[in-house]
């Protein structure tokens, strides 16, 4: 429980913003995936807080607080905003060098779809 101490600051007074332990956030706040999960957006305020988790070896994770009564509804998908989202899916589908559609997007790691990052894994089946 003392680990609990260094995230614990819930007036800013020593971290510089009120600061909570993971899984301690007083009621009213809520993370931009909790927002999200009500159909609701941050909205332009700003952070209200945050919450800390203490890792072992490693640096804390941090998840940033923003206030429930100031958020607003997300915005609706509009057409336009549908096309341009099938079309950037539809780009990290298609292969490079041969031009198909992959059916998944392409690995970063890879840069072209599996058959034609390994053609000779392709010929020996």
């Amino acid at each position: 429980m003392a680990a609990y101490g260094k995230c614990f600051d819930p007036h800013g007074a020593r971290l510089g913003i009120p600061t909570w332990p993971w899984r301690y956030a007083p009621d009213g706040l809520a993370t931009r995936r909790q927002l999200r999960a009500r159909g609701l957006r941050p909205g332009g305020q700003p952070i209200a807080g945050q919450i800390l988790r203490l890792r072992y070896r490693r640096g804390p994770l941090v998840a940033y607080l923003y206030r429930l009564d100031k958020a607003k509804p997300v915005r609706p998908m509009t057409p336009a905003k549908r096309r341009a989202l099938a079309c950037a899916m539809r780009a990290r589908r298609t292969c490079p060098q041969c031009r198909t559609d992959a059916g998944y997007v392409i690995p970063s790691s890879l840069g072209v779809c599996v058959p034609c990052a390994y053609p000779d894994d392709q010929n020996k089946e």
